[in-house]
């Protein structure tokens, strides 16, 4: 299903998704795994890792939608250098018109999917399934009742989160080393600059499982 997706989107409780790690990143993520047995088994799935991510860049590339949680962005994981090098490398991925980035700010508190991650994917033919992951176990949902309750709670912590642009303003301010968890906008505020945006880059619609029109966003 990741293979033939045409749409992805995830959010991330916990460490950045996959699909934007770094080498180095996926290489301290995958480390902490209680099956890992060996050096040499680390780097399998670090080159297994950075293959799959070739599908972001291939002509048939899917549509990548990731929300943050703003605790991916404050874990040092790997140590200070690797992060940093981690968030750049989301402002790059983020600029590119099939990818978008967004950061669920700490105010939000409770919702749907507290402590894991989960992964909506979306088939040429439209057909979804959902993954639900934690630290121990992942599902793969297929009920298509159950996958339309989890793309649902994807779609409110979407909402909920902040717009693309102020998402990468966050993402620049922890990596200069300038975040301080000040407090953000307000949710009406947020709306407000989102439609800003919307209006000042042409906008874009969403359609089918959240596939959307090319847009053209400024270079960070």
């Amino acid at each position: 299903m990741w293979e033939r997706a045409v749409s992805i989107r995830q959010y991330a409780a916990h460490v950045v998704p996959g699909l934007l790690q770094t080498e180095d990143y996926a290489r301290a993520v995958l480390r902490v795994g209680l099956s890992l047995t060996s050096e040499e088994q680390l780097e399998d799935r670090v080159t297994a890792r950075l293959r799959r991510q070739e599908r972001l860049t291939s002509p048939d590339h899917p549509e990548l939608w990731v929300v943050l949680d703003e605790a991916v962005l404050l874990r040092p994981i790997g140590g200070r250098a690797v992060m940093r090098e981690q968030l750049a490398r989301l402002l790059d991925a983020a600029i590119k018109p099939h990818i978008t980035v967004q950061v669920l700010p700490f105010d939000q508190a409770e919702h749907d999917v507290m402590g894991g991650s989960l992964t909506v994917l979306t088939s040429p033919d439209e057909t979804e399934v959902a993954y639900t992951e934690g630290a121990h176990y992942g599902q793969l949902i297929e009920e298509p009742k159950d996958v339309k309750r989890f793309a649902l709670s994807y779609d409110r912590l979407r909402a909920a989160s902040l717009p693309p642009l102020m998402s990468l303003d966050m993402i620049r301010s922890v990596m200069e080393g300038n975040h301080r968890g000040a407090s953000v906008p307000s949710r009406s505020e947020r709306r407000r600059v989102a439609q800003e945006q919307l209006q000042q880059s042409g906008g874009w619609r969403l359609r089918g499982g959240g596939r959307r029109h090319t847009r053209r966003r400024p270079r960070p």
